[in-house]
């Protein structure tokens, strides 16, 4: 099972494995208070595409198509996540205040198809 959430949210068991999805690590928070099992930064969209995109919920379905084709050079990580969520719940977090329209959320809906 995957979920995504908010890093700055309170960690819950049901989260179980929590993974942080993006390149940067996510301001004022602490290694002990993100509680992650990993950190895969180098999932996270490239920094010409994250800029690029910027949360502009104009450019979403852009960057989605933009990310994908990103992913699709990173099977090894793509194949680590699957694993994990065969096995037991994963919680891809991110650090950005957009809810809707961020990476994790992208990543999600690749790793579903």
């Amino acid at each position: 099972m995957l979920k995504v959430k908010r890093v700055y949210e309170k960690p819950e068991r049901s989260d179980g494995k929590r993974i942080l999805v993006d390149r940067l690590w996510p301001r004022g928070i602490s290694k002990e208070k993100a509680k992650l099992h990993l950190w895969l930064k180098e999932i996270a969209p490239s920094p010409e595409l994250r800029e690029w995109f910027g949360h502009d919920p104009k450019k979403w379905l852009e960057f989605k198509k933009r990310y994908r084709a990103e992913l699709r050079g990173k099977k090894e990580l793509l194949a680590e996540i699957r694993k994990l969520a065969e096995k037991e719940t994963v919680t891809l977090v991110y650090g950005s205040k957009e809810e809707r329209y961020n990476d994790a959320v992208a990543l999600k809906s690749f790793l579903k198809l």
